[in-house]
């Protein structure tokens, strides 16, 4: 890769305390046009010291790392870099991981199982200010919320493209594939979700989801 190429690429670093996982990952995404690895670290001590130093666009974080957790090395990053994207990829679909790394100010929560491509658009939807989420996890979010529960004044402005956007968007789907399922272009569709966020008065798209099941 040349200068002039390095210099666009999105960066992003990794915390990983798996070395062949780290590896892995480091690969992978270097081998992405567009993607740079530009620094590994094995632990959240680790990262928490060094992260700030050399300032990434995103960041992988694993939750299970040897000494302090995932969740509580994004807390503190968040802190000290609140512009930081996270993206948190691990092996954990639990509800109370999950919104433990959304409040801890993760923008997107990824399974290590999901299809390499997958991961690869999550750390680029990241970077373009989504809110990235496995299927898998997207459901556990709605599941968290039962039916019944009191409509958000704000939602009875939204249009009916807006609504069955957002219908979409908390089904898991992500934006090519909401614009695909619509007949529209992506682009339709940024423009919709950034309509739709001000009328919510939300920033994210799990915010957005949340707001849309009721709380």
């Amino acid at each position: 890769m040349n200068a002039s190429t390095a210099s666009t690429s999105v960066k992003v670093s990794i915390v990983e305390d798996d070395r062949v996982t780290r590896e892995t990952l480091e690969k992978l995404i270097n081998r992405e046009p567009g993607l740079t690895c530009i620094a590994t670290y094995p632990s959240a001590e680790q990262a928490i010291i060094e992260v700030p130093k050399l300032p990434p666009d995103v960041l992988l974080a694993d939750i299970n790392l040897t000494g302090r957790s995932g969740i509580e090395c994004v807390a503190a990053l968040k802190t000290a870099m609140p512009g930081l994207h996270v993206l948190m990829l691990t092996t954990y679909d639990d509800t109370e991981n999950i919104f433990d790394s959304l409040r801890a100010g993760a923008s997107g929560y990824m399974l290590k199982r999901a299809r390499p491509a997958d991961i690869l658009a999550a750390v680029k939807e990241v970077h373009r200010g989504g809110s990235p989420m496995s299927m898998h996890i997207a459901r556990k979010v709605v599941s968290y919320f039962h039916p019944g529960r009191t409509m958000a004044p704000e939602l009875q402005t939204l249009t009916a493209r807006e609504n069955e956007i957002l219908g979409q968007l908390s089904k898991g789907l992500q934006y090519k594939e909401i614009a695909d399922q619509l007949n529209i272009s992506t682009s339709t569709v940024r423009a919709h979700l950034h309509a739709i966020y001000g009328k919510l008065h939300v920033q994210s798209r799990t915010e957005a989801v949340v707001k849309f099941l009721g709380k």
